[in-house]
């Protein structure tokens, strides 16, 4: 890779974290545009890792839970098609990305679709680091499967009405 594609790929993150930025700040429209700026220009064959992270945030910036489902999907997908395999950040983002399509499949009301990406985020906690990171992403994962849990003697709880 040369110089001036590095560089390149750095604006790229950069620009994505500047809409994640104005997201986590509450400026949910402006982030959607940003990103989907951004989509717009790496589109279906940009890098997988633009591709993964923008989707990923892309879908936290929805307010359409079938509209977030679409984007994480295409996060995951993304993820799943990094060219040299998942290094060990990636495998790091795994549990996160399969939190989220649980969450997305509770808003939907699909319990069953639920549990199967909230086992799938719990298998891959193993690579989650022990910081604030891997503390959170584990205590959601802990929370979106107390929320899905069976009681005893009954049915599965109610669908809660946020995600974790």
């Amino acid at each position: 890779m040369t110089e001036q594609q590095e560089a390149s790929e750095d604006a790229v993150m950069t620009r994505i974290g500047q809409a994640v930025i104005l997201l986590h700040a509450g400026d949910r429209e402006e982030a959607r545009n940003r990103l989907g700026a951004i989509w717009s220009e790496i589109g279906e064959e940009g890098a997988s890792l633009h591709r993964c992270t923008l989707a990923h945030y892309m879908a936290d910036a929805q307010d359409d839970p079938a509209d977030e489902l679409a984007w994480d999907l295409r996060a995951l997908s993304a993820a799943e098609a990094l060219e040299d395999g998942p290094g060990p950040a990636m495998l790091a983002f795994y549990p996160s990305l399969h939190l989220s399509l649980a969450a997305d499949y509770v808003k939907l009301r699909r319990p069953e679709a639920a549990r199967i990406h909230l086992a799938r985020a719990r298998a891959a906690t193993g690579a989650l680091p022990d910081d604030g990171y891997g503390h959170r992403v584990r205590g959601a994962i802990a929370r979106l499967e107390r929320s899905l849990a069976v009681e005893p003697g009954g049915g599965p709880r109610p669908f809660p009405e946020q995600s974790p």
